[in-house]
């Protein structure tokens, strides 16, 4: 009867290791499928964002007789862009447009990749203009945008702000390569510029998927040498002279002596005496 309950513990126990095996099984199949390998939605700009942009560059075109716009792209969407707009508008582009003749333009062209992928994300900012417009002048703006600190890392980052952030800064970098003349009142974005939003950890954003299944296996680990341990104590055979039987068997399977108690020295020799008398 005593090997029946040995055997129902080691089953419960077993049972409940390959519970928790499919239980992290399952948990690292759902991360996987609940991050989906990384996002790789390019963002357009905030409503807000591009009313206030428009706005800015109405002000700036009427004064400098130059049209300013900006186009989002995602790089692996080969559709229509993701977000244009311009001095005529949101959703107006200003580039080949009949009421802009001159035009400067601002095109950032994003492609996220997934996370198994080796490549890593990336930014192509290019500013363009009307045939009029010499090409070192359009790539001194350019330049002039990186300066500014709309590099390409910003761009991957928010690519919304990012894009409408620089339209603002075109009329600037305009004037400064000779392209217009100064505007008669300070541009807004220039006095009061748009704080660049917290992009957040990319590294646990991207992997937690895979942190929460590291996590799940060393819970695994540390129930199986919990197991093991309390398993070892339980079949470990208790030695002779610890809360055993004295005619208990020991280790090796010998019958443990008895002790024998000891005598007075002369003892023997007076039992013989009193046998004679």
């Amino acid at each position: 009867m005593s090997t029946g309950k040995p055997a129902a513990k080691n089953k419960i126990a077993a049972w409940a290791v390959w519970l928790t095996i499919g239980l992290v099984v399952a948990g690292c199949v759902a991360a996987g499928v609940l991050n989906k390998d990384g996002d790789t939605t390019v963002s357009a700009p905030a409503a807000d964002e591009r009313a206030d942009s428009v706005a800015i560059l109405q002000r700036t075109s009427a004064e400098q007789g130059l049209c300013y716009g900006w186009e989002l792209v995602d790089y692996y969407d080969y559709g229509a862009p993701l977000n244009v707009g311009s001095n005529l508008g949101d959703g107006v582009a200003a580039e080949e447009n009949p009421g802009c003749p001159r035009w400067v333009q601002v095109t950032a062209n994003i492609g996220y990749v997934s996370e198994s992928s080796e490549s890593n994300d990336f930014a192509r900012i290019q500013v363009t203009g009307s045939p009029d417009i010499d090409s070192a002048d359009l790539r001194q703006v350019e330049r002039g945008l990186e300066r500014l600190g709309l590099t390409e890392d910003v761009f991957v980052d928010d690519p919304g702000w990012a894009v409408t952030r620089a339209a603002v800064m075109l009329p600037l970098l305009a004037v400064e390569a000779g392209l217009a003349e100064p505007a008669d009142t300070p541009v807004p974005a220039a006095a009061s510029p748009w704080p660049l939003p917290d992009a957040g950890s990319d590294y646990l954003r991207d992997r937690w998927g895979w942190l929460l299944a590291t996590v799940g296996l060393l819970l695994l680990a540390a129930l199986f040498v919990t197991v093991g341990v309390v398993q070892r104590r339980r079949q470990r055979p208790t030695a002779p002279g610890r809360g055993a039987a004295p005619d208990a068997p020991s280790r090796s399977g010998r019958k443990s002596r008895v002790a024998v108690p000891a005598q007075r020295p002369g003892a023997d020799a007076a039992a013989r005496t009193r046998e004679k008398a």
